[in-house]
């Protein structure tokens, strides 16, 4: 039986971000601090919108793009953000608690002082994206898209690494303890100083075709 993986509304190779309806457009709007708990979108578009300080407790957005979006200090909990995509968006303060971002799609965004508490983001996409010193801490990401992504000194525990691309990323310094490795080819990745508990020394090991007596 074959299963259909979840994925984000648009080709990761896609120079443009889709507009899934055109007649759901907000665009160069300033939504700064607004409360959006409970409330639901499907297929809008968000483009060149300010969400600095917007808070997101128990809101839905199903297959939604957000594209050059400043979420500054938003604070999003309980929240679902399924099969979206976002291109192009500022992520400074930003903070995910408990949300589900199944299938989405992240494009040439920033993100600094990023943190993820628990929550599922399996399937997520984020190749080569820049994840230095973010923190993912509980948080579900099997199968997601780490392909090139830079988690440099980033803070990645308790994390459910499981069936994850991780070709080419960087985890140098990274703290990874609790997370599973399970997927991670160490001869295709950087560890140098990445900081990992005695079970996932003996991953690695066997990995590298070690025996560990």
């Amino acid at each position: 039986m074959t299963v259909e993986r979840a994925r984000a509304n648009i080709d990761p190779t896609s120079s443009k971000a889709p507009i899934p309806d055109p007649q759901r457009v907000v665009r160069g709007e300033d939504w700064y601090a607004r409360d959006l708990a409970g409330q639901t979108f499907t297929r809008h578009s968000f483009v060149d919108t300010d969400w600095t300080e917007v808070t997101t407790k128990g809101a839905l957005f199903d297959e939604c793009t957000f594209s050059g979006v400043q979420f500054n200090a938003s604070r999003h909990q309980g929240s679902a953000f399924t099969n979206c995509t976002f291109r192009r968006c500022v992520f400074f303060d930003t903070r995910f608690t408990d949300c589900k971002l199944v299938g989405s799609l992240f494009q040439e965004s920033s993100f600094t002082l990023f943190q993820v508490t628990g929550g599922d983001w399996s399937f997520v996409g984020l190749p080569g994206a820049d994840l230095r010193q973010a923190g993912f801490e509980g948080v579900r990401m099997r199968e997601a898209d780490l392909t090139g992504a830079r988690l440099e000194r980033a803070t990645v525990i308790r994390t459910d690494l499981s069936g994850s691309m991780l070709h080419r990323s960087k985890l140098s310094g990274a703290d990874l303890r609790g997370s599973d490795l399970s997927s991670l080819d160490p001869l295709t990745v950087e560890l140098r100083g990445a900081v990992i508990d005695l079970g996932q020394a003996a991953v690695i090991a066997t990995a590298l075709g070690l025996k560990v007596a």
